[in-house]
């Protein structure tokens, strides 16, 4: 086995322990089947629009939640305002693994405040690269901007939150130069992100287990590592952690704080839920009473 340090001071065994949430917690899958036992009751409880296609392939869907019954939608006749606030999630799974079906459950956090709630389905590497599964994201935020009256929401307070993987994908699309993707996309199309337990600087993933599924080339590295990059508005970000998560994904929010959140940037509000572990920060994104849900409410203006 190879003992030579590879990166931050870790082995091959250390590193990859660092990045291998499902040993860390072995229960992890009681934590998602108690998350996904739920998925009924929100199909029940809220009035949804399932598997919405917004771009060419069979992955690039994605699920509408909206109170029940949901508002009217406005007339599109002129400015539309007065729709509900939104908010487009990403999910996680390192890239390769997870469907949007598996997070229904999260409804239960932001809805009963007034919200709609989007959860995004892409593309899974290896059958697709780093790049098409960012783009694929990019899509969805655009086709959410350009159809929110449809469903009663509000495309001028749209809003992005991501888990894990999807963390990374929150930093992507908040460092996203909009209008170069659509003349009609605003600058400002994001106007606040919530990135949990991100991986915020892809460098020690190819050198983990995980590239030989992922594969992810230097370029693909360089293009999609947020800590490089800056955001592209003002939109203020909310970075959370669990405090029993690995020591590397602490240090990754650490820094990518510190970076995006430097003087003359944007108000980035660092978060670690003490007692929380990667998966289990999913269950506090669910309650409406947490106290990161409630920071995630007040910057869409419905704290």
């Amino acid at each position: 086995m190879n003992d030579a340090p590879l990166y931050q001071g870790y082995d091959q065994a250390g590193l990859d322990a660092q990045y291998n949430n499902r040993a860390r917690v072995p229960e992890h899958a009681d934590i998602h089947a108690g998350y996904q036992a739920q998925a009924d009751a929100v199909l029940a409880d809220f009035d949804t629009r399932l598997d919405v296609s917004y771009g060419p392939s069979a992955e690039e869907t994605l699920d509408i939640y909206l109170p029940k019954p949901a508002p009217p939608a406005p007339a599109k006749e002129g400015a539309p305002t007065g729709g509900m606030p939104i908010n487009v999630f990403l999910h996680g799974g390192y890239w390769f693994s997870r469907h949007k079906n598996d997070y229904r459950f999260l409804a239960r956090g932001m809805i009963p405040s007034g919200a709609a709630l989007i959860v995004v389905n892409y593309a899974l590497v290896p059958s697709v690269d780093l790049d098409e599964v960012v783009r694929q994201c990019r899509a969805a935020i655009a086709w959410t901007y350009r159809n929110a009256v449809d469903f009663g929401g509000d495309p001028n307070r749209l809003f992005v939150s991501g888990h894990s993987a999807g963390g990374h994908l929150t930093a992507m699309m908040m460092s996203t130069v909009w209008p170069a993707l659509g003349d009609d996309l605003p600058g400002n199309i994001i106007k606040g992100g919530c990135a949990l337990s991100g991986i915020f600087d892809l460098t020690p993933i190819p050198l983990s287990y995980m590239q030989e599924t992922l594969q992810f080339t230097p370029d693909q590295v360089a293009r999609n590592s947020p800590v490089t990059l800056s955001p592209s508005t003002k939109a203020p970000l909310i970075v959370g952690v669990g405090g029993d998560e690995s020591e590397e994904f602490i240090r990754q929010s650490q820094v990518f704080a510190e970076h995006w959140g430097a003087p003359g940037n944007i108000e980035c509000w660092m978060m670690t839920l003490e007692g929380i572990n990667h998966f289990t920060i999913l269950g506090e994104y669910a309650d409406p009473k947490s106290v990161l849900t409630q920071a995630v409410l007040q910057q869409m203006g419905l704290g």
